[in-house]
């Protein structure tokens, strides 16, 4: 809250996106974010991305296993 104060709620949100991104989240991160503007520059886009597909292995169980 009171970075917000001293930044802005708007660049608390576009700081606190990005230490989401980039998995900072303490609280000096988000301050060093808001300190060297970098909530102000895009995000850096993941090379790794998360499959969007299910995985089928016959080793796993699936949601009606535990019913």
């Amino acid at each position: 809250m009171r970075l917000g104060k001293q930044y802005g709620s708007h660049r608390l949100e576009k700081a606190a996106q990005r230490a989401l991104a980039v998995g900072a989240l303490p609280y000096k991160s988000i301050e060093s974010i808001l300190k060297h503007g970098l909530d102000q520059k895009p995000l850096p886009q993941s090379s790794t991305s998360i499959p969007t597909q299910s995985i089928s292995h016959e080793h796993l169980r699936g949601a009606d296993y535990y019913h």
